[in-house]
């Protein structure tokens, strides 16, 4: 089973200059961008983006197989750093990375051996075609990239060591991004995105890993494929005020592993699939086109096999 991956929005978008829409010449509303929510492309040759967040994850149950909560008892609680680089090659493409670092403690058990860095994706997005919000044309986006095995896999001290996948990971995703005009001139802007993940090749074994071995296991592990659909709307309330929300589905197939175990015993496991509903409120505050904040909390509220986590988090935005 793979270690819980991070979730948070992929882009920025302030102004215009970081893939905002302007829904009317006169008037431009200023976004950082909802928590979870990926962005397309940058709209300006050389612009650069640079967005930290900062999450803490407490679990408050386990949703079974049939959907239904069960307690937990010595879950997994993380801290973690999640920052985003995005540089626009041109008008139309980018090239980002999204690091990540944890540390991770069990009330009752074990901590992380010090702070982890996790798998390391690098995507390159094309915006194919802008937007036009006068005539009602989304901006829409394709990104597609590969994540490194970075991250902490096997041989591990301890088993909260396991942030890694150990296996190059291509990643592929669309977006949708459009702005509209209410009432009372507020600016609406929805985020429509798909994202997927398949794993390039096994993750060869020893040990203790992040798939859930343990000392003396030899074998490989094939990470199954991975998805995630989903929605956001940011509500201008005057121009540097805006409130967000995501809702977004997620699934994971179950890792095939195969190998000895260490008293030579043959094993062949496929884990059980998993999957989970989202909710993520928030609100952003920006005090001129380049530069915001966002604080909300992301909560699992439906899925199986999966742990329900509450992770309140907050993050700056910045375009230069």
């Amino acid at each position: 089973m793979l270690p819980a991956l991070p979730l948070h929005a992929a882009g920025t978008g302030n102004g215009s200059a970081g893939g905002s829409q302007v829904p009317s010449p006169a008037y431009e509303q200023w976004y950082t961008g909802s928590l979870i929510s990926p962005s397309g492309a940058l709209t300006q040759k050389g612009v650069f983006a640079w967005e930290p967040y900062f999450t803490y994850s407490t679990p408050t149950g386990f949703l079974d197989s049939g959907g239904h909560g069960q307690p937990i008892h010595d879950g997994m609680h993380e801290i973690s750093n999640f920052t985003l680089y995005k540089y626009a090659i041109t008008n139309a493409i980018s090239i980002q990375t999204t690091p990540t670092l944890s540390y991770g403690w069990r009330k009752h058990g074990d901590t992380t051996s010090g702070a982890k860095i996790g798998d390391v994706p690098v995507d390159v997005m094309w915006r194919y075609l802008d937007a036009d919000p006068r005539r009602l044309i989304p901006a829409l986006s394709i990104f597609a990239g590969v994540a490194f095995p970075t991250g902490d896999y096997r041989n591990l001290g301890r088993s909260e060591d396991g942030v890694g996948s150990g296996a190059y990971t291509f990643r592929l995703a669309l977006t949708e991004q459009s702005t509209y005009v209410l009432p009372g001139h507020h600016a609406l802007r929805l985020r429509v995105w798909g994202t997927w993940r398949h794993a390039l090749g096994a993750a060869r074994i020893t040990n203790t890993s992040s798939y859930g071995t343990t000392s003396g296991f030899r074998g490989a592990a094939h990470p199954g494929m991975y998805g995630e659909s989903g929605f956001s709307l940011e509500y201008g309330i005057n121009q540097k005020w805006v409130l967000a929300m995501d809702l977004a589905r997620d699934w994971a197939d179950g890792a095939y592993i195969h190998g000895r175990n260490a008293q030579g015993r043959l094993i062949r496991t496929t884990g059980d699939g998993s999957g989970d509903w989202m909710v993520a409120p928030a609100i952003e505050y920006n005090w001129s086109p380049r530069f915001g904040i966002i604080a909300g909390v992301s909560a699992l509220f439906a899925g199986h096999n999966t742990a329900r986590v509450l992770c309140p988090q907050f993050a700056f935005n910045s375009v230069f």
